[in-house]
């Protein structure tokens, strides 16, 4: 009242410094900035009514110690007396507006703090005097809402014409607007006498039944605080006409609107202003008192709200103060404690419900087990399931929480999902609880929509027991699917549906499609399993087996070999079970047809003992023939004494394996009944082929009492006449090769002791005349000079004589090399027809050349003994294959 403006630090150490000379009458600080404006009186005019200044102060800046003023200007535009009633400044500094009692306002534009940068404009005129003032920002569109004592209005000053809204017809007194923050979406705030009004820019919003008279309304970090006073006992308003009684006491009331609920009363005498400041609320008595209030950090407010059970309030609470999602959880569990503490089991199952994901599931479950609670229960883990954060075992008790309801329309909701992204739960686990609690058609719907195959089948075959659908749903499946499921129940439906289930696996090994009942691409090329792989499948079903194997061999003939080892397997069995004698030489044929199919070179063995183990002697013997297993086949015959088949093996194989022909004439000589015809054939190609030495032979023979001279006498005198022959001509051959060894030596004495003459007339080469210089060989041939040069390879060496010469060193050198071969010599030895042959070739390449002498004989009878030995040494290398 003095005209001086006082600072109240933190400290509260009080300055001031003097503003108007007069007094003070309105105050405004900018939040953003440094800057207070203010009006005041300076000058005792005749009319004080029209002196009223603006000041803007930089607070910043210091002129003599105290504040700098920017700008003075008058705050009465006109010269019509009249009080200013109320001010507000845009944190901008690009606004400033004046309200006045008359009814008008004043619209300060441009930078505030300065004359040159700013104009001033009567924005708004009226028959009630002006209460309150406030700028909202909204992007870049800028209201000012008007507050009268009887009318609440908008303007737009950011643009042009200021086109204005009237927003309602009630008003308030001075100080009981204010403007909130964000919270409230910057709503207008009017307190009335009736009720507390919010609005926005162009409408109204809600209301707020609040009794009393009021006297201040501010906000204050999201609270609305109203002072007020009873109504029973309201003073006489400032700029309202209604008389009554003054009183001190005034009731201060935060509300947090938000929460809808009183934060804080309490009764003060005679409030001048509540401040705000510092984080805490102020209040200003007239007893020159400041009171100082601070709110409860959260934790501390919702510990009050717990203890009287105002849970909602309490969630409220934590979400307005962004709560973390913890500590909400923390309400949601106490809240649902305490209304399961009541009974309400309902209520409480819903606020566990929304600490999920937060709330271990076991201490709500726990809670809701008993049978009157399924319902509860069942809700609670339909939400877990919902959030997907259900594992096997909620899954177990949701399931069986359905099935004890026997809510068949529920569980049919919960398993069938549109999708796979859309199912919450363990699917395999869910197939287990419904089969273990009969409801086989929703186990086989979760099995079959997702791809559960083995379950799917588990359930058909084991519980419902219907293999048609079984094997329908194999024949569906992709083909390692439906291979791995044919190995591990083809038994089952081979023992049932024998004829589709072999028909599957027909399909299945040699071109699967899957049976996509019209879908899919049937031109795609197909898979095959491995056919070997299901025979034991058919351990009880030789039919069916006979029939698949037939199936493979015809349409896959590259099938494993197991399958053709199965089905010789198969035709031998029936082939010796059958009585019939006209199906089992039908039986005959198939299996020496698939003998000779040639399917079995490689696994031999294997077949002839198969063909062994059933008597099957015609296998058999083709066996032996393919393996050249001639001496198999002849102790064959031999066992059953077929001397005639005898001799045909080896008139059939004795070119290959000429020893079949000394076995026979030693079986022939072991037998003591007839067999002079078989024996006469048997030496007739021995004595043919040269096969045996004929003392052999009549060794051989001599073990037979029925063999006489007879039976050998023609073999013998053919065998010495042969033999006369070849000594009749070997003598001749010796002969002239005496002689002409004689011839050469003469040849060879002549060219050493005689001179040569050399009577060729024509040359060798040319057979053109003889002419000097000519050149002449001891050999006789004569040549050219020139023809010799063009011809020969050597000075040395005849060209004419040169190849027959060249052959004959080569044969040297040959035998020279030969010499050490005894490795060779014995081979040849052994696989010659002529032994005597071989050892007198090997004498010949100078083998044997190299003697050694033990010592002589002493006496005549150890020379008898080393021809005796010598004459057995030459039988034994003579005989082949003994």
């Amino acid at each position: 009242m003095e005209g001086q403006i006082w600072f109240l630090p933190r400290s509260l150490q009080l300055t001031g410094f003097q503003a108007y000379k007069l007094r003070v009458t309105h105050l405004y600080q900018l939040k953003q900035h440094n800057i207070l404006a203010s009006v005041g009186e300076d000058e005792e005019g005749i009319n004080p009514l029209i002196c009223p200044q603006v000041k803007i102060w930089n607070l910043e800046k210091r002129d003599g110690g105290n504040p700098l003023c920017t700008r003075i200007f008058p705050a009465i535009p006109g010269t019509e007396p009249t009080v200013v009633s109320c001010l507000t400044v845009h944190e901008n500094l690009n606004f400033m507006a004046i309200g006045f009692t008359d009814g008008s306002v004043t619209l300060n534009k441009g930078d505030i703090t300065r004359d040159r940068h700013s104009k001033t404009q009567i924005l708004h005129k009226g028959s009630y005097p002006v209460t309150g003032l406030a700028f909202r920002q909204a992007g870049k569109t800028t209201h000012l809402f008007v507050v009268t004592t009887e009318n609440v209005q908008s303007y737009i000053v950011s643009g042009k014409d200021y086109p204005r809204v009237e927003l309602d017809t009630h008003g308030c007194g001075l100080r009981c607007s204010a403007l909130s923050d964000p919270s409230q979406d910057l709503q207008f705030i009017v307190a009335g006498d009736e009720c507390v009004y919010l609005y926005q820019p162009d409408e109204r919003g809600p209301c707020f039944a609040f009794e009393g008279h009021k006297l201040i309304a501010h906000w204050f970090r999201g609270y609305l605080v109203i002072v007020s006073r009873d109504r029973k006992v309201s003073p006489k308003s400032e700029f309202t006409s209604r008389d009554s009684q003054s009183s001190d006491k005034q009731i201060l009331n935060i509300y947090d609107l938000c929460n809808k609920f009183i934060a804080y009363s309490a009764v003060f005498e005679d409030v001048v202003d509540v401040l705000a400041e510092w984080g805490s609320l102020y209040v200003l008595t007239r007893d020159g008192r400041v009171h100082a209030l601070q709110e409860k950090d959260t934790q501390t407010k919702l510990e009050m709200l717990f203890k009287k059970n105002l849970f909602e309030m309490a969630i409220n609470l934590a979400k307005s103060q962004h709560l973390d999602s913890d500590g909400l959880a923390q309400i949601f569990m106490q809240y649902g404690d305490h209304l399961y503490s009541k009974g309400n089991h309902d209520g409480a199952v819903q606020q566990y419900i929304r600490t999920i994901g937060k709330l271990e599931p076991s201490y709500v479950i726990r809670k809701f087990l008993d049978a009157q609670r399924i319902h509860n229960l069942t809700a609670y883990l339909q939400t877990l399931h919902r959030q997907s954060l259900a594992n096997a075992d909620h899954t177990t008790l949701l399931l069986n929480c359905y099935t004890k309801l026997k809510d068949s329309s529920k569980l049919e909701e919960f398993i069938k999902t549109k999708s796979e992204s859309e199912v919450h739960f363990d699917v395999e686990t869910a197939i287990k609880v419904l089969r273990q609690a009969g409801y086989y058609s929703h186990a086989l719907y979760l099995a079959e929509n997702h791809a559960h195959h083995e379950w799917y089948l588990k359930i058909q075959l084991e519980d419902i027991k219907n293999y048609q659908e079984a094997l329908r749903y194999i024949g569906k499946l992709p083909f390692e699917q439906a291979e791995s499921n044919m190995k591990r129940y083809g038994k089952i439906l081979m023992h049932h549906i024998p004829e589709q289930t072999t028909q599957l696996l027909k399909g299945l090994c040699t071109d699967y499609r899957p049976s996509l009942e019209g879908r899919g691409d049937r031109e795609a090329p197909g898979c095959r399993a491995n056919s070997e792989e299901f025979i034991p499948i058919f351990a009880n079903n030789p039919r069916e087996l006979k029939a698949f194997l037939e199936h493979m061999s015809e349409v896959q003939p590259d099938s494993p070999q197991g399958i053709y080892d199965t089905l010789l397997e198969l035709r031998l069995q029936n082939w010796a079970h059958e009585e019939d004698p006209q199906v089992k030489e039908k039986l005959h044929a198939e299996a020496i047809s698939l003998l000779k199919s040639g399917r079995f070179c490689d696994v031999f063995d294997k077949a002839l003992v198969l063909c062994q183990m059933h008597d099957f002697q015609d296998g058999v013997l083709y066996l032996y023939e393919q393996g050249k297993l001639f001496q198999q086949i002849m102790h064959y015959h031999m066992q059953h004494e077929q001397y005639r088949q005898v001799v045909a093996v080896c008139e059939r194989h004795g070119e290959q394996e000429p020893s079949l022909w000394e076995q026979a004439l030693s079986y022939f000589a072991r037998k003591e009944e007839d067999c002079k015809e078989y024996v006469a054939a048997v030496l007739k190609h021995i004595e043919s082929k040269n096969l045996m030495p004929p003392l052999l032979v009549v060794q051989t023979l001599a073990h037979n009492s029925t063999a006489t001279l007879s039976v050998i006498r023609d073999y013998l005198v053919q065998k010495l006449q042969k033999q006369s022959q070849q000594i009749a001509q070997d003598e001749l051959r010796v002969r002239r090769y005496r002689e002409e060894t004689t011839r050469i030596r003469q040849e060879i004495q002549e060219l050493k002791a005689s001179p040569k003459i050399f009577q060729k007339t024509k040359c060798s080469i040319c057979n053109s005349a003889l002419e000097l210089p000519s050149v002449h060989f001891l050999c006789g041939h004569s040549f050219h000079q020139h023809c010799f040069e063009s011809y020969s390879e050597s000075d040395a060496d005849c060209p004419t004589c040169l190849p027959e010469n060249r052959k004959v060193m080569d044969m040297i050198r040959a035998q020279e090399q030969k010499r050490d071969l005894h490795d060779q010599f014995q081979h040849q030895l052994k696989c010659s027809n002529d032994s005597f042959s071989v050892i007198a070739d090997y004498f010949g390449r100078g083998v044997f050349n190299k003697l050694t002498l033990l010592t002589d004989p002493p006496t005549a009878r150890l020379t008898a003994s080393l021809e005796a030995g010598l004459q057995r040494d030459l039988l034994m290398h003579a005989r082949r294959g003994t």
